[in-house]
């Protein structure tokens, strides 16, 4: 799968800004806060319905304007456009597939599959487990729809189940147990299914983990991540043992009306050589990791999908020493479209820009062909 082309209008700094891109490598070059980000915001945006940065659709409105405009033509086996579409003074967002109006963003997910190699990543291996827990559900939920759903079901169910809890922590209301009861069951049923999914998931992830990692550093470090549940289990007794910890758990839950057990608590342990990265890993070897989980998330999405997502990489080598970004240089080969953002044109040295590539320059919200 291929982006051919996008149309900004308001996006950011760019008023009006119209590209075409190359099926291989797309190279945005600008200063600081030129605009040149703006486009790989766009592309996402085009690709999930949703912001790359978390930002509100009204911070992405160009200032003194009331709207935002954005259209994408992606090509695979069908040709089809997306848009979307922000009315700041109704601050409502449109998004539509071939000019037909989508209500249902979790419909797109998967449907246009993207990577993102971005500077937030390191919150991945560094930042809290809910980081780690974001990205592993977001590569599961573009490979497989039913896990998004699943995913959906169970949060809100939580959201209900603590709604419950929270009256009754008040109120201690008996008659409210019944309904907590079968919302529980609820809980037990999604989120057993949620955590076999990782647990298959992690097997499997892993050795595309392993395979990204060692091309982007030849070593004999043997990067790993282990699915660490608080149910402790084996697929086979997820339930059992789901079902177990709510029960002893219970009065600490009534007690502080909240929800303590099941996949919203659980962690992904990122180690490397059998020692955990959060605690011992070096910033080069976090960087790494980072960049291999990205890859790897690339080639399994390929996989399961049948189509190749694109690429997105804002700045990634500004940060890296030679030999990594000459690595990486490589590796891009494998790689279908890529859209690569850089401060300066020395950092393509080890590129091999060709008649194949484009080279796009961004100043003030203007992008040119260099």
């Amino acid at each position: 799968m291929v982006l051919r082309l996008i149309e900004l209008q308001n996006f950011r700094l760019h008023k009006n800004t119209s590209l075409n891109f190359s099926d291989k490598l797309n190279f945005i070059v600008g200063g600081n806060g030129q605009g040149k980000t703006s486009i790989l915001e766009a592309i996402y945006y085009l690709c999930t319905t949703k912001n790359l940065n978390l930002a509100s659709e009204s911070d992405v409105v160009l200032f003194g304007e009331q709207y935002f405009d954005a259209k994408g033509i992606f090509s695979d086996l069908t040709e089809n456009q997306t848009r979307i579409f922000f009315d700041a003074e109704k601050n409502k967002k449109n998004f539509f597939l071939d000019e037909k109006p989508i209500f249902n963003s979790s419909s797109i997910i998967g449907k246009f599959p993207v990577v993102t190699l971005i500077q937030t990543d390191h919150a991945i291996t560094q930042g809290a487990p809910s980081e780690r827990r974001r990205f592993i559900d977001s590569v599961i939920s573009q490979a497989s729809h039913s896990y998004l759903e699943m995913l959906l079901e169970f949060n809100k169910t939580l959201r209900q189940r603590s709604s419950l809890l929270s009256q009754i922590k008040e109120s201690r209301n008996i008659n409210l147990f019944s309904q907590l009861d079968a919302w529980t069951e609820t809980l037990i049923t999604t989120g057993t299914e949620i955590i076999k999914h990782r647990i298959r998931f992690v097997k499997e992830f892993n050795s595309y983990l392993h395979e990204a990692y060692n091309h982007i550093i030849e070593s004999a470090e043997e990067p790993l991540i282990v699915y660490d549940s608080l149910t402790e289990v084996a697929e086979e007794n997820a339930a059992e043992r789901f079902r177990e910890e709510l029960e002893f758990m219970r009065e600490d839950e009534l007690r502080r009306g909240t929800n303590l057990v099941g996949p919203h608590r659980d962690d992904f342990i990122f180690s490397i050589n059998g020692l955990e990265l959060k605690r011992f890993g070096s910033q080069g070897q976090h960087k790494t990791f980072q960049i291999a989980l990205r890859f790897g998330q690339f080639f399994f999405m390929e996989e399961k999908l049948g189509k190749t997502p694109i690429f997105l990489m804002d700045d990634v080598f500004g940060e890296l020493d030679t030999y990594r970004a000459g690595r990486i240089s490589e590796y891009l080969s494998l790689i279908g479209q890529a859209f690569i953002t850089m401060t300066d044109l020395t950092k393509t040295e080890g590129f091999k820009i060709n008649a194949e590539n484009k080279l796009i320059k961004v100043n003030n919200g203007t992008a040119a062909y260099a």
